[in-house]
């Protein structure tokens, strides 16, 4: 394996310290660290940039430190989540390699309405859906029925979805669009409610893609009454994990048939959305059989330990492997191939 120059980008208040006594499974900073620190093991020469709202920067980073890649890192700039697909932008103007998704293929899977439309155009399953902007009046279409799920139109991380989110009347629909235009700041989509299995499918490639076995978010013995569905505690909360026996691994009791159906059509979002690098595909499998898909996650989680690295392990690649992975997949794609 080649000794890499690889600059790793992440947002400044996720830097991890010098003092790697202070690492534990809770720091908000492990993502970071357990890159970082698998690179440098892995025998890459490895240099952190902490990014706040300058790209100057980054600039200058690329130029004194001339990577061979950048490994990128961030969700965000100045807590904008869409301008992600900004910061990779820039990293192609400076023509530098950079892992992860392309600027289409963030544009594209970001924005959860746009995603949709395109799925659904070319016959890929979606729940029915309507978006509501800030500042315009909320309006059920009739073709609407309840239960419905209110989300924040380009957040990801299940921010501000919590069980008030699944509505089944006209007010509490109004009360919840309004909730996510004044707390999470975006427009507000408003989904279908579909019962059923939490499934997820991660996926690494750009033209050739490897496909991870079909993972499952199992909500354990959350109150009868509750929603079914991965509010932010059930994400990150880890006492209300543990006090719920919630767990994710791979799916059980599914019909390897069922699984190759769920794992072709994955392929076929991650390539309707012109995603590249790494990505999660999230979806709904009810009791019948119908799968939905949900949305499609451009760079998702990567922690060691976190769904999509356990995920990868199931296919054969430890965590090392999935991360040079991601740095050659990075280094192989170019603006001008789409793929």
């Amino acid at each position: 394996m080649r000794r890499l120059r690889v600059l790793c980008l992440m947002h400044d208040y996720l830097v991890p310290p010098e003092d790697d006594s202070k690492y534990d499974i809770s720091v908000p900073w492990k993502t970071e660290f357990d890159v970082k620190n698998t690179l440098q093991v892995m025998g890459h020469e490895v240099r952190v940039v902490g990014v706040a709202d300058d790209l100057a920067v980054m600039r200058n980073a690329t130029r004194e430190f001339a990577p061979h890649i950048v490994f990128n890192l961030m969700e965000n700039f100045t807590e904008v989540g869409v301008f992600d697909q900004n910061i990779v932008s820039y990293l192609e103007l400076l023509k530098v390699p950079y892992t992860g998704c392309n600027p289409r293929g963030l544009m594209l899977s970001r924005d959860k309405a746009l995603s949709k439309q395109l799925l659904s155009y070319h016959r890929i399953p979606v729940p029915d859906f309507t978006v509501f902007r800030v500042g315009r009046p909320v309006q059920r279409p009739k073709r609407l029925t309840f239960p419905l799920i209110v989300k924040s139109l380009t957040q990801e991380a299940s921010i501000g979805i919590s069980q008030a989110s699944v509505v089944e009347t006209d007010e509490k629909l109004r009360e919840r669009v309004h909730f996510i235009h004044r707390s999470v700041g975006t427009d507000a989509i408003v989904e279908r409610y579909i019962p059923g299995r939490e499934l997820y499918v991660g996926i690494v490639g750009n033209l050739v893609l490897k496909v991870f076995p079909v993972w499952e978010l199992n909500l354990g013995n959350l109150p009868r009454e509750n929603w079914r569905i991965a509010t932010e505690r059930v994400k990150w909360s880890g006492p209300y994990q543990e006090k719920h026996e919630i767990m994710s691994g791979p799916a059980q009791g599914l019909e390897e048939s069922v699984a190759e159906r769920i794992q072709r059509l994955c392929k076929r979002v991650y390539r309707t959305l012109d995603l590249s690098g790494y990505a999660r595909i999230d979806l709904r499998l009810t009791d019948d059989g119908r799968v939905y898909v949900l949305e499609a996650n451009a760079n998702p989680q990567i922690a060691y330990g976190e769904d999509f690295a356990e995920s990868a392990e199931a296919a054969g690649l430890a965590y090392d492997q999935l991360l040079q992975r991601i740095v050659n997949y990075g280094l192989a794609w170019r603006p001008e191939r789409r793929g």
